[in-house]
């Protein structure tokens, strides 16, 4: 392989390497209760919005880019069960699946 087709990998193992260590950390709340529940999902759209468009870019495939990052945040999820004050959600997955595929969609119309 070469470096051209690494490079398009480097953003996202480092954005993925973000999620993972954000989803370490035991307690994210901010004690603003309705909003803070918004503000995290939000959070969770865009993250995953971000790592759908960075998939597109190096997979250059928006179907598969979709399914790693729904199989990424499946993982993170699970992840999270194993973290102290946190909890893996299948509605979150949904939630991250589908910042994914806002993602995608705007990558593919970014880089067709």
């Amino acid at each position: 392989m070469t470096a051209t087709r690494i490079s398009p990998w480097i953003p996202v193992v480092l954005w993925a390497g973000m999620i993972f260590a954000l989803s370490s950390v035991p307690d994210l709340g901010t004690g603003l209760g309705t909003w803070d529940f918004v503000l995290r999902k939000l959070a969770h759209t865009a993250e995953y919005a971000v790592l759908g468009a960075l998939l597109v870019r190096a997979v250059r495939h928006a179907p598969a880019a979709l399914v790693l990052a729904s199989a990424f945040a499946a993982t993170d999820e699970i992840h999270q069960t194993f973290v102290s004050g946190r909890h893996g959600s299948p509605v979150d997955w949904l939630i991250d699946t589908a910042g994914a595929a806002i993602g995608v969609a705007l990558a593919v119309r970014r880089w067709p």
